[in-house]
């Protein structure tokens, strides 16, 4: 069953509220129902010599999507047909370019097209923004008008890089969770999720040749409830007392991937060193400096337990990355590189033997040392290192890329030299920190406030930088820090709603006003409860008493 023209009066379109928004929409006087006999024709099916330019994957993606709140089958079939009405066609057109789409809504049916798989699937997610919110909801709704707005849509994003980082070691996130946010990541047009895999609070991926990386370096006994920095001399933290463990299996790992590869997002995991590392030397007292049995790290901050770089500690950490590599495809590999004292290699014999043996003068030079080492390492195996900022300290190596972090200044450094930075600034893009003025009405979060509005406006490429470096601005990311979240409902609320402005920010060429991205939240924060994502409100934006939003919690 198709619709009449919108003109004969027979319904009122339903608004174009897209998350992030288009760069071209264009209604018209149409609309086209959802019903029974509509059916998904695939255009054209798979080829063998690019796994990811065929539609058939992304078509039952669509395709159990639609049916399961609708209750229609939305049978599959080739686009060939003869039948050319009431249908879904999706399609490749290589001249639409990479990651780049186009969706077309007339009354007698829907064409999604993609410059390649990656467009395609994205056609796929604006497309579910243009139906009722119901269509998220995992079993069939009734009482739905499934009518959705005619519309001529043509858009590609503006950076290759649009990422989120989740941080699983401070406090552990499962598959569940992590499979739940990697929905929303499609949802939001995002293409990286980058894991942070080990630090000094716990260590939280299987590594089968160390396996006391995890019997040991997953489990912490106790959790700090203050920043050991927000302590006063000589004062102790107060601790919760509750032990907290977990990692991600290699199982784990394999299903994660894929469920996100056939979301067109890749992973990129984080294996930190040679600073954060406190729970691997707990596990194995001979990577640290000084031999002593340590525990895992029961506190936030910066642990001044760090990696010794004798030959040993470095084979073993080439060790795990040939399993993190057999585990993770993604071209780029984060070594992590930041905030790593080094007290210890000064006070140690051992240390300062080392860097006599490399031609070092400085402890700092050390860790540029092992860089270049994991540089090259990965080079060797056709993949790209990134490092948080702290590596531009020591001279880069070629094809580093450079995740800047402290501010902007050291991604201007990078890219005018050269290097390849993705943007990633605490101010601005850490939703660690609280969201508002008042902390009385959200999760606890760190200072200053990170607003919605201060996401929303942030942009990646700084003003008055080169045409050149401006080149080299992949893109950016936004970061979710555990050390004060524990639970997956507390995670939620301090990434969304800013996740939903960040993913503007990184796929617009030209922002909308900040109202007029309001005003297409409320209805995107509903797609996220049918997903299972409760986003934090601000007072002013909860539902009044007795206001039905179709959310079964008391936000906040």
């Amino acid at each position: 069953m198709t619709g009449p023209d919108a003109g004969d009066g027979a319904v009122q379109s339903p608004p174009i509220a897209i998350v992030p928004q288009p760069q071209s929409v264009t209604p018209t006087a149409q609309f086209f129902r959802l019903a029974a006999s509509t059916r998904i024709a695939i255009d054209p099916p798979p080829r063998s010599d690019s796994p990811d330019y065929g539609c058939s994957a992304t078509a039952v993606l669509l395709r159990d999507r639609l049916s399961a709140a609708t209750g229609f089958a939305f049978d599959l079939i080739d686009a060939d047909d003869s039948q050319p009405r009431d249908r879904i066609t999706l399609a490749i057109d290589p001249t639409l370019g990479a990651s780049a789409y186009r969706i077309s809504v007339v009354g007698s049916g829907v064409t999604l097209a993609g410059g390649d798989g990656a467009g395609l699937f994205h056609a796929t997610q604006s497309f579910l923004q243009l139906c009722p919110v119901e269509i998220f909801r995992r079993a069939p709704v009734t009482g739905v008008d499934w009518a959705i707005p005619g519309v001529e849509i043509n858009d590609a994003p503006r950076f290759a890089w649009r990422g989120m980082l989740l941080d699983v070691c401070r406090h552990f996130f499962g598959r569940g969770s992590i499979l739940t946010l990697i929905d929303a990541l499609a949802l939001h047009r995002f293409n990286v999720l980058h894991l942070h895999l080990t630090d000094d609070q716990g260590w939280r991926l299987e590594i089968l040749r160390h396996p006391q990386l995890t019997a040991v370096g997953s489990w912490r006994a106790k959790s700090a409830l203050v920043d050991t920095a927000e302590l006063a001399e000589g004062e102790t933290a107060p601790y919760d007392e509750v032990p907290h463990s977990g990692f991600l299996s290699q199982d784990d790992v394999r299903e994660i991937v894929a469920y996100a590869a056939a979301r067109f997002i890749t992973v990129m995991p984080e294996i930190d060193i040679p600073g954060h590392s406190q729970a691997a030397i707990a596990a194995y007292p001979e990577l640290g400096n000084t031999g002593e049995q340590l525990e895992v790290w029961t506190d936030w901050g910066i642990s001044e337990h760090v990696l010794n770089l004798e030959p040993a500690t470095v084979q073993f950490y080439r060790d795990v990355f040939d399993e993190v590599l057999d585990l993770f495809p993604s071209e780029f590999i984060h070594i992590g590189g930041d905030e790593c004292p080094t007290a210890e290699w000064e006070a140690s014999d051992t240390a300062q033997a080392r860097m006599r043996q490399l031609g070092l003068s400085r402890e700092t030079e050390l860790q540029g040392w092992l860089t270049h080492d994991f540089a090259g390492y990965l080079a060797a195996r056709g993949r790209r290192m990134v490092g948080w900022d702290e590596i531009l300290q020591a001279s880069l190596p070629p094809g580093a890329t450079v995740m800047s972090w402290q501010g902007v200044e050291a991604g201007i450094e990078a890219a005018e030299a050269g290097h390849d930075v993705i943007m990633a600034p605490e101010e601005s893009t850490y939703l660690l920190h609280r969201q508002s003025d008042d902390p009385r009405t959200e999760p606890r979060g760190s200072e200053p406030p990170v607003t919605l509005h201060g996401v929303y406006t942030f942009d990646p490429v700084p003003a008055g930088l080169s045409k050149e470096a401006a080149a080299h601005i992949l893109g950016a990311q936004c970061s979710m820090w555990t050390e004060f979240v524990g639970s997956e409902r507390q995670m939620h609320q301090m990434v969304f709603p800013r996740l939903c402005a960040f993913a503007e920010t990184v796929w617009r060429t030209e922002m909308a006003p900040f109202e007029d991205f309001l005003g297409r939240l409320e209805p995107q924060l509903q797609r996220l409860h049918g997903l299972g994502i409760d986003a934090w409100r601000a007072p002013s934006t909860r539902p009044a008493d007795g206001e039905n939003l179709g959310r079964d919690h008391a936000p906040g």
